[in-house]
């Protein structure tokens, strides 16, 4: 009998494996490739890189590269493979892909403590420690089953998302704090347009270029409520000015009427850090939407964290049924780790199965589970799919937006994010001591 079930063969799993495998804990590794593949999948290997060879930029002051520095020093098996597969891409870490899922594999098969199980797991095991690592694309029996376990809770559909911005990007000289008719305390930022420039934003909306979706995204089949609004926008001149961005009940202060359209932005977390364009799922490329959104007058310098996107999605509402250590409050022995918890990136998968496995492994050695401060970026990140205020939760990858301000603030953005990796590297130079 295993110490402890990892269900799932991707990066989080991988990760979550390895780390109880070398703290000399046995695990049976449950993997369905190759006997059945999900639509995504090609290879027969492990943690195989989908969409991209590219696990985004390297260098500290990006929030890429401070995850990165973060996962590290957990000493990720994903990160020792992309060092010795990568190829060239500038400030990005690239790696040869087939290269990248090969090295995982026989890392993960030669282990003394890993014993790989080539099953498809239709249940979860409720009396043995495990760790769930599917991805978004369970399906089937085993999805039937989570959803039983989780409740009404659980989260499944296909989606379309829109982007996100950093409040400190917004133009606020334009654009002004509302609530419609006066509702509310001010919870909205408000982008307003005359005419001239809605008519603008218009045109540009409906002549951008769509992302190309994967051949198992094709049959998506959205809701009129989740409509993407380049979608919306092709079936009239003011189908749009009806609808998302309508403007009644608001006064620009600038002019002291109401504005011809309005574009709203909704806190995306209880810090006010992040901001999403309400009403703006999109499935345009990303080159198009920072071309066309930043036509909306107080985006015009937005820093986008986040992109919208449509593609299906599974996920669990992590901050309704997850603990901080990632265990599942309704059976503590089940723990979720990866994009099932709603993170978003291959390396914000696989750092969830790092933290994921670690809090196993102080739960199976009897002790506190690892309590990382948000000022760190994996701490900033479980913060965020377990914090239970959040009502619309959505997934997030890295950025600085979840990470607390510094005390002093500076206005060059490499040079903040620079400090702010410092902050939180030093951080975890002390905790090592």
């Amino acid at each position: 009998m295993p110490d402890v079930i990892v269900i799932g063969a991707g990066l989080a799993g991988c990760e979550a494996a390895w780390r109880l495998a070398e703290k000399g804990f046995s695990v049976d590794l449950f993997e369905m490739k190759p006997n059945r593949r999900s639509p995504a999948h090609k290879l027969d290997t492990f943690a195989e890189l989908v969409c991209s060879n590219s696990l985004k930029a390297d260098r500290i002051s990006s929030a890429a590269g401070l995850l990165k520095a973060e996962m590290r020093i957990f000493g990720s098996l994903c990160l020792e493979a992309a060092s010795n597969c990568s190829v060239a891409a500038g400030g990005a870490l690239a790696v040869d892909r087939h290269a990248f899922s090969n090295y995982i594999t026989d890392k993960i098969k030669s282990h003394n403590n890993i014993n790989v199980r080539y099953e498809t797991v239709e249940k979860v095991p409720l009396d043995l420690p495990t760790i769930i690592a599917t991805g978004p694309l369970t399906d089937g029996k085993l999805a039937e089953d989570i959803k039983a376990l989780c409740g009404k809770e659980t989260l499944s559909f296909y989606d379309a998302a829109a982007p996100i911005v950093t409040a400190e990007s917004i133009d606020m000289s334009i654009a002004f704090k509302a609530s419609r008719y006066g509702k509310g305390h001010d919870d909205y930022i408000n982008c307003p347009m005359n005419r001239e420039e809605y008519e603008r934003f218009h045109s540009a909306l409906v002549e951008a270029e769509s992302a190309e979706l994967h051949s198992f995204d094709k049959k998506v089949n959205v809701y009129e409520g989740c409509m993407p609004i380049e979608i919306l926008a092709k079936r009239g001149e003011d189908s749009i000015r009806f609808g998302p961005l309508k403007p009644v009940g608001l006064i620009d202060p600038r002019t002291d009427r109401r504005p011809w359209a309005v574009v709203q932005l909704r806190s995306e977390n209880k810090d006010g850090t992040l901001y999403n364009l309400v009403g703006f799922q999109t499935n345009l490329k990303f080159a198009e939407q920072k071309r066309v959104f930043s036509l909306i007058p107080g985006l015009e310098n937005a820093e986008f964290i986040r992109y919208g996107v449509m593609h299906r999605n599974s996920f669990i509402n992590s901050p309704v049924l997850l603990n901080k250590d990632l265990s599942l409050k309704a059976n503590d022995k089940i723990f979720f780790a990866g994009q099932m918890t709603g993170v978003e990136g291959y390396m914000e998968s696989a750092s969830c199965g790092i933290i994921a496995s670690e809090n196993m492994i102080r739960r199976l050695s009897g002790k506190e589970p690892l309590a990382l401060p948000d000022i760190t970026m994996l701490g900033a990140l479980i913060k965020y799919i377990t914090d239970d205020t959040v009502t619309d939760f959505q997934p997030m990858g890295a950025n600085f937006g979840i990470i607390p301000s510094l005390p002093t603030r500076i206005k060059e953005k490499a040079e903040r994010y620079t400090a702010l990796s410092k902050r939180s590297l030093e951080w975890y130079s002390d905790y090592l001591k």
